[in-house]
């Protein structure tokens, strides 16, 4: 292991301590208190895919509604399954889309026999189960 010298670890110490690039900065004020600039990087976003996208224009508005309705451990949830569905592999992404529209129109009964049939499902079984019900199609973004 070889050990820094004083003159090599000096420099060292002084660019890090002079660093302004991760200094802790304030923490953000409520959405009362934002400038007007700021709550404009927030919202231009939205605003660009609202404007570019009118035939999803009631599904966003619906799915923020729903967001609003939903307790903090209920968005916790649904975050977490976002993030897995993210890391999923593009077949098993395409098996969540195809189990979610089908049990879409399902009560609870219906979709814990589905869970139950899937969970014995071969990787044969499922692959065929998802070309018999495909997902639908997604629109364009």
């Amino acid at each position: 292991m070889k050990i820094l010298t004083p003159h090599l670890l000096l420099p060292l110490l002084l660019a890090l301590a002079s660093a302004p690039a991760f200094a802790q900065q304030p923490p953000l004020p409520e959405w009362e208190q934002l400038s007007p600039a700021q709550r404009e990087t927030l919202i231009a976003p939205m605003r660009d895919r609202w404007n570019a996208s009118p035939e999803r224009r009631q599904r966003v508005y619906d799915h923020a509604r729903s967001w609003q309705q939903m307790t903090p451990e209920q968005r916790e949830q649904a975050r977490r399954g976002m993030h897995r569905f993210e890391h999923m592999a593009p077949q098993q992404r395409r098996e969540a889309q195809a189990l979610f529209a089908k049990m879409r129109g399902m009560d609870k009964a219906q979709r814990q026999q589905l869970h139950d049939q899937w969970q014995k499902m071969t990787p044969e079984q499922r692959r065929q189960w998802v070309e018999a019900n495909p997902p639908p199609a997604r629109p364009q973004r």
